[in-house]
């Protein structure tokens, strides 16, 4: 299948708007099929020097032209041969063919409304609702209900929370009962599933925090985890079933050090039974999720940062160094920022003693 030629060989060429061709001919020759930007491929087309073939075609006007992969039009041997027409076949891998089909298939006939009237009133209520236009096959999809989209797999937003750090609101009359009774969340109870001592709670010390939805459903009315009556049975565990639904935790920036620290414990501690079993390392109970993190090798050391300051010490100014060291505790995010500071105190502080 042969497009044209258009362009400057033929501008009265039928493709041809404002001295270009609507179709995007003549194509540009590559040696491998590669996908655009905008979804659709850029198809192997082969010049003369690496393989491709041409050959001359005369013209209406009695012009003799080249024609080569240049002009040649995307398209399936087979199809054209069982149907005996001429088919373009092109693939489109972009999610903007998704919205293609659906106007496609919600797509009715052409509407026109008008009207003859003496007022010249600008009324935005019927202009919107003459505007709203919903065709037949629209309105027999919304009556009989079905869905317009869906979304698979479901997500589930996963509370981080810090002890007592639940949100709550509050109104003048409910403040005090509000402040006496700590809200539910979903990390709370993923702390009470973990302490039961029935098969459910067995098996959530097995898991994640992130893993619990593609196990348990969670209640909004009870606020608590239940486990799920269908899916693929767990091999094992006696009435836990497995689905596809994902767990997603609120992320935090590491300057919100304790929240972004728990959250990184719990990505990787499983079945915790409470806030201080996080922070428990090899039986011993830190004080912060930073101290538990770093006993539990989960945060970088601060070798490159104490390279970064022993060079600096070399050659540059006390006031240097204490900017440094400034910069670090900001954006670095140390990991031990204190035995830095004890180890390169007295470079960087003997401008300060000298003034």
């Amino acid at each position: 299948m042969i497009h044209g030629p258009c362009g400057a060989i033929n501008m009265t060429a039928p493709c041809m708007d404002n001295g270009k061709s609507t179709k995007i001919f003549p194509k540009s020759c590559i040696n491998d099929t590669i996908t655009d930007i905008d979804g659709y491929p850029l198809y192997r087309r082969r010049d003369t020097d690496h393989g491709g073939q041409s050959h001359q075609s005369r013209m209406s006007n009695g012009t003799t032209v080249d024609i080569d992969n240049h002009w040649v039009v995307p398209y399936s041997p087979l199809l054209c041969k069982i149907y005996k027409a001429h088919i373009n076949i092109e693939l489109c891998s972009s999610v903007k063919s998704i919205k293609y089909i659906c106007k496609y298939v919600h797509k009715g006939s052409d509407m026109a409304v008008f009207s003859v009237q003496n007022v010249n009133k600008n009324d935005e209520i019927t202009r919107y609702q003459i505007g709203r236009y919903i065709s037949s096959n629209e309105a027999v999809w919304r009556i009989l209900s079905f869905p317009i989209h869906e979304r698979d797999p479901a997500v589930i937003h996963l509370a981080v929370n810090l002890e007592n750090g639940q949100r709550v609101y509050f109104t003048e009359e409910t403040a005090l009962q509000r402040a006496s009774i700590a809200p539910k969340t979903t990390l709370t109870e993923f702390f009470e599933l973990c302490n039961r001592p029935d098969i459910p709670g067995q098996f959530a010390k097995t898991l994640m925090c992130t893993d619990v939805p593609r196990y348990f459903t969670w209640n909004k009315q009870l606020k608590k985890w239940e486990p799920r009556k269908r899916g693929v049975p767990v091999e094992g565990y006696n009435g836990i079933f497995m689905g596809n639904t994902l767990g997603q935790l609120y992320t935090f920036h590491p300057k919100q050090r304790e929240c972004f620290l728990l959250r990184l414990l719990l990505v990787n501690v499983p079945g915790p039974t409470s806030f201080q079993y996080l922070r428990t390392v090899n039986g011993i109970l830190y004080d912060t999720y930073h101290d538990a993190c770093r006993e539990s090798h989960l945060l970088e050391d601060d070798n490159h940062w104490d390279i970064t300051l022993a060079n600096a010490a070399l050659s540059s100014s006390p006031h240097q160094i204490h900017q440094l060291f400034i910069i670090l505790l900001t954006t670095g995010f140390l990991s031990q920022a204190s035995i830095l500071w004890d180890k390169y105190e007295r470079r960087h502080s003997v401008s300060h003693s000298n003034r």
